[in-house]
C-alpha cells in the first residue's frame, strides 16, 4: 500500500484545520478609562470580544492624543489583526488612519465619530451626537414650557460629541423665542469640574432656569453644586443614561437623560470588526439609536451595566 498520498492528505487536512483555527487578535485603543461611559463601553466590549472568540488587548490613552497614536503604532508593530479605536481627538485621527491603511489592518471607530472621510476597510459604530443634543434639548424645553434661560455644560472640545451636542442644543433653543443660552462652558466630561463651573455661575447669580449637560457625569456635578447652594429650582438634563445618571433621574434629581447604548455600540463594533476580518463588506457608518429617559419612562438597559 502506498501511504505517501495518505500522508500528504493528512498533512493537508491538518494545515487546513490550523488555518481555520486561527484566532484573531484585536487591539482596542480607548480614549480614557477614567471616563464613566468609556469604562462601561470597555466592559461591554471585553464581554463581546470574549463571546466572539476574539483575543484582545486594551490600552488607555489617558486623554493624550500623542500617546494614543503611539499605542496604535504599537498594535500595528505587534501584528494585531484589527484595531477598534475610541479616539481622544476626533479631529486628530489621520495619523492612525494612515498607519492602519498602510499596514492593511481593519480599523473600526467606536462611540466617537472621526471628522474625516473613512477609507475602505474602516468603519464607525456609534450614535449621532447632534441627534442626542437635539433630543435632550427638545425634552428639556418641553419641561420648561418653552421659556427660560439655559446654561450648557460642554464636554472636552477636542471631541465632536461635545461640539455637535452643544450645536444641536443651541439650535433647538433658537427655535423658541422665549428661550436663550446665557452661559456655556466646558467641564471636560468630569463631575468635579462641573461642580466648580456651576458653583461659579451660582455665585455670580446668573438667572439660570435649566442646565443642559453634554453627559451625565457633568449633569450630576451640576446637581451636586445646586444641592450645596440649596437650589432646587434649576432643571438639569444629561446624556448617556449611565447607571448613576438613571438613578438620579429615577430619584427626580435629574429632569431627564438621553440613553446612549454602550452595549449596542460595543456589540456593533465587534461585529463590524469580525466582518472586516472575514473580508466582508460593511457600511461605513453604523448608527446606534438613543432613548429619552425621564422619571416617568423607567430605566433603560444601561441601569444593569
Amino acid at each position: 500500500m502506498n501511504i505517501r498520498p495518505l500522508i500528504i492528505g493528512v498533512c493537508a487536512l491538518l494545515l487546513s484545520m490550523s488555518v481555520n483555527a486561527k484566532t484573531f487578535t484585536v487591539g482596542v485603543a480607548l480614549a480614557n478609562f477614567d471616563l464613566n461611559f468609556v469604562s462601561i463601553l470597555r466592559t461591554q466590549m471585553q464581554q463581546e470580544l470574549k463571546a466572539s472568540q476574539l483575543d484582545s488587548q486594551f490600552v488607555d490613552a489617558k486623554g493624550d492624543v500623542a500617546l494614543q497614536v503611539q499605542q496604535v503604532d504599537d498594535f500595528i508593530n505587534q501584528g494585531v489583526d484589527a484595531i477598534i479605536l475610541n479616539p481622544v481627538d476626533t479631529q486628530g485621527v489621520l495619523p492612525m488612519i494612515n498607519a492602519a491603511k498602510g499596514a492593511g489592518i481593519p480599523l473600526v471607530f467606536v462611540n466617537r465619530k472621526p471628522e474625516v472621510k473613512l477609507p475602505a476597510n474602516m468603519a464607525y459604530v456609534g450614535s449621532d451626537s447632534a441627534l442626542g443634543g437635539e433630543m435632550q434639548m427638545e425634552a428639556l424645553a418641553k419641561r420648561m414650557n418653552f421659556k427660560g434661560n439655559v446654561a450648557i455644560l460642554m464636554g472636552a472640545l477636542s471631541n465632536e460629541e461635545a461640539r455637535e451636542r452643544t450645536r444641536a442644543v443651541e439650535a433647538v433653543i433658537a427655535k423658541y423665542k422665549n428661550m436663550k443660552v446665557i452661559e456655556k462652558q466646558s467641564a471636560k466630561w468630569q463631575r468635579n469640574e462641573a461642580v466648580d463651573v456651576v458653583s461659579s455661575w451660582l455665585l455670580n447669580q446668573r438667572p439660570i432656569d435649566a442646565i443642559a449637560a453634554n453627559n451625565d457625569e457633568m449633569a450630576i456635578g451640576a446637581i451636586m453644586a445646586l444641592n450645596q447652594a440649596k437650589n432646587e429650582k434649576i432643571l438639569v438634563a444629561g446624556i448617556d443614561g449611565t447607571p448613576d445618571g438613571q438613578q438620579f433621574v429615577k430619584s427626580g434629581k435629574m429632569a431627564l437623560t438621553i440613553f446612549q447604548d454602550a452595549k449596542g455600540q460595543a456589540t456593533g463594533a465587534v461585529q463590524v470588526t469580525k466582518a472586516l476580518l472575514n473580508k466582508q463588506q460593511v457600511q461605513a457608518y453604523n448608527w446606534v439609536p438613543y432613548q429619552v429617559i425621564t422619571p416617568q419612562s423607567g430605566n433603560a438597559p444601561a441601569a444593569t451595566q
